[in-house]
């Protein structure tokens, strides 16, 4: 049986002598030039790291200022705003659920009473809060309450929050404030924004009737349908089913 002798790894021909020679030379090349760019940057950072140290502290100055302002500045804040908001709270819900003298209630939560802070106050005083947050929005609510719609809608406007209730009623509310100074497109855009904001049994049906309604008198007719039919449809036990199913009727004979 033939056999070969075993040469080992020497390169055999000329040729192969110069390819192992020239990949040597740019396994060499490579590593140089990594080697000249390990000396730029160390070279880089020693000359800027006067700035380099700058920006890290400036970043943890930072992180720690507003660790500490979260803890020593905005709760003492909150929980004071907390202790003040709760007259003003307290003739807000009153004039809610009253049957006479609203107006004066709503004016009460407005402007404090006593020597205690209205929710106009406790929106300013306690911006960022959210004690001041809701302050905005009750003071929005108050505002609309009384007639007061540009009032209504600069408050209800710095309102923000995600709760499924309060958002959309907010938003609604701007709605209802432009509505009474006589612009149903602005009306229109925030009733549907109050209703893609939450869905649920209170809110949505109502600020849905409200979109229609207002749609139809826009001349929106295919959009006010669509409006109608979903309360029809998803909203069936909601106190506003049975006025969206008339108005759906009308809506699809104007079609």
């Amino acid at each position: 049986m033939a056999t070969y002798k075993k040469r080992g790894n020497k390169p055999r021909t000329k040729a192969e002598k110069e390819i192992e020679i020239e990949d040597g030379s740019t396994t060499a090349e490579v590593f140089k030039s990594l080697d000249e760019g390990a000396s730029k940057t160390e070279a880089w950072v020693e000359k800027n790291q006067k700035a380099i140290f700058g920006v890290v502290a400036t970043i943890a100055v930072l992180v720690l200022g507003y660790i500490a302002y979260q803890k020593f500045i905005l709760e003492p804040k909150q929980m004071e705003a907390t202790n003040e908001i709760y007259q003003a709270n307290s003739y807000f819900e009153q004039a809610l659920n009253a049957t006479s003298e609203k107006d004066s209630l709503y004016n009460l939560a407005l402007n404090g009473n006593a020597g205690k802070y209205g929710l106009i106050d406790i929106a300013e005083k306690y911006s960022g809060t959210p004690a001041g947050n809701v302050a905005n929005y009750q003071a929005g609510m108050a505002y609309l309450n009384t007639n007061k719609y540009q009032e209504a809608i600069n408050y209800l406007d710095k309102f923000s929050g995600d709760n499924m209730i309060l958002a959309p009623l907010a938003k609604g509310g701007i709605g209802d404030a432009f509505i009474q100074l006589n612009q149903p497109e602005e009306a229109y855009k925030y009733y549907k924004e109050a209703v893609s904001l939450s869905k649920n049994e209170v809110t949505t049906p109502r600020f849905l009737l409200k979109a229609g309604v207002t749609a139809m008198n826009l001349g929106k007719i295919d959009e006010a349908f669509v409006h109608f039919d979903r309360i029809a449809n998803e909203f069936r036990d909601a106190p506003e089913a049975a006025k969206a199913i008339i108005y759906r009727g009308q809506a699809e004979a104007m079609k």
